[in-house]
């Protein structure tokens, strides 16, 4: 039972159980997650533990679905372990949340054994990565251009997420169930075997069915070798992630689910590697920006060191960062669109969803009033009261004053260099169906006060 000594001693090595913990264990039915329900079976008497199993399907195979989860239920029965099954939509979150089905999948299983676990009241939470998982990352992340961090591998122990099988190879663990007692009845192998895990189409299968047995013919040491090295790694970078998590602390000026605001004069001087690694800490520690890759991370390094106050970048998800004078704003919070109001003469306006108060004013001339952007002054005979206010729509045109030709909304804004994610949150003011303002911006020449103009409207845009 060497197999079984040396998962104790990983147990006992990262502390991963306690006395009279429940352990719920994530099983697909494969070797690796049949392996850790039967020796966490052995150790329950070590540990006193309650054990629980979820096999989770996700709607992706629905013709080796049945089988698997009878397999399941069969070999925890005999085992004495209760089953539990839960059901998800990878393609449908896929979509919703633009991510690829494995990253669909991974976030929907995670989710289920955090829910799962939190109804029967478990401890830990058990799962099957291998030494060989390790490695499979290590190679995966090294070929993509991961840093220290992605190089560090799976933790033994995140949270309540416990892998007592990390530091045992695969083929370790099926030499171990092809000379286990327990047999599954209707059944000739003591596991059910994932059809997808064989097509070298997926990267990871490619590193394991094809990299790794070219690289150990050279090697045969050479998932122990990766694993030390991942070891290394991971506590060197746990303990730069003590330093950074200091240094975030101190640069946080606001945050919500969806934005981050952090203080600029620091980031400016900060040295790369933790500036880099300060960033990526902001992105992952607010829910709605994870995601952004390596790329992405140097290009928001790019616009703090060379870029203008004003300045900004556009990332996928919608993710957008912008530079002003103190801070650093990274938010994918939807724009803010002005909604529909409208104002009488005289009379004001709070666009609470914009921050801004829009007035109407009767005013005694054009001369003494207006800087023709945020405070105009129109001929008042040729507006219909009340005026109204709305964001732009398609197929906006007006007639910027000045200009003296009809332009679209589109153009205009582009030429103005008025940002992407801010356009939708300018208020435009019209009369009847004609713009008169667009507010902060240009006023419409059609409306320009004359030397004829005898009743004065002066319209005034503040936050």
């Amino acid at each position: 039972m060497e197999l079984l000594k040396k998962v104790k001693e990983t147990i006992n090595r990262y502390t991963m159980l306690s006395e009279g913990d429940c352990v719920l264990v994530g099983l697909s039915g494969g070797p690796d997650s049949v392996c850790l329900a039967v020796i966490l079976d052995k150790l329950k008497k070590d540990f006193n533990l309650s054990l629980h199993a979820v096999y989770v399907d996700h709607g992706l195979r629905p013709e080796e679905v049945e089988g698997e989860k009878a397999f399941c239920k069969e070999f925890c029965d005999a085992l004495g372990i209760n089953f539990l099954y839960e059901q998800v939509d990878v393609r449908g979150h896929a979509k919703d949340r633009r991510l690829n089905r494995q990253e669909a999948a991974r976030e929907l299983r995670y989710g289920v054994f955090d829910e799962v676990a939190k109804k029967i009241n478990a401890a830990k939470i058990a799962l099957g990565h291998t030494a060989s998982d390790q490695a499979e990352t290590l190679l995966m992340m090294l070929l993509r251009g991961a840093g220290r961090k992605g190089l560090s591998g799976i933790p033994p122990v995140r949270g309540r997420i416990i892998r007592p099988l990390i530091e045992v190879e695969r083929k370790e663990i099926e030499d171990f169930l092809a000379h286990h007692e327990l047999r599954i009845k209707n059944y000739e192998l003591p596991y059910v075997m994932d059809s997808s895990n064989l097509k070298k189409d997926y990267f990871r299968n490619w590193i394991r069915l094809s990299v790794i047995p070219e690289l150990s013919k050279k090697n045969p040491a050479l998932i122990q070798n990766i694993c030390r090295t991942m070891d290394i790694l991971r506590e060197e970078d746990e303990y730069l992630e003590i330093i950074v998590t200091k240094t975030l602390m101190r640069l946080i000026s606001r945050k919500s689910m969806d934005t981050i605001e952090l203080f600029l004069s620091p980031l400016v001087t900060m040295e790369k590697p933790l500036l880099r690694r300060v960033l990526r800490r902001a992105l992952n520690a607010t829910e709605g920006l994870r995601g952004i890759g390596f790329v992405h991370i140097e290009d928001i390094i790019d616009l703090i060191k060379t870029g203008a106050s004003g300045d900004r970048i556009y990332l996928p998800k919608d993710i957008r960062v912008v530079k002003s004078y103190s801070t650093l704003k990274l938010t994918s919070a939807p724009p803010v669109k002005t909604g529909a109001h409208s104002i009488h003469v005289p009379g004001e306006v709070a666009l609470k969803e914009a921050g801004i108060v829009i007035k109407a004013s009767l005013a005694d001339n054009a001369e003494d009033y207006g800087d023709g952007k945020s405070d105009v002054v129109i001929d008042a005979d040729k507006i219909h009261c009340p005026l109204t206010i709305r964001s732009r729509q398609e197929g906006d045109c007006f007639y910027p004053a000045g200009f003296g030709r009809r332009k679209k909304l589109q153009d205009f804004f582009v030429d103005e260099k008025v940002p992407r994610d801010e356009r939708d949150s300018v208020p435009i003011v019209l009369s009847g169906n004609d713009i008169v303002w667009i507010a902060g911006y240009r006023a419409d020449e059609r409306f320009k006060a004359t030397d004829k103009t005898k009743n004065f409207l002066r319209l005034i845009i503040s936050g």
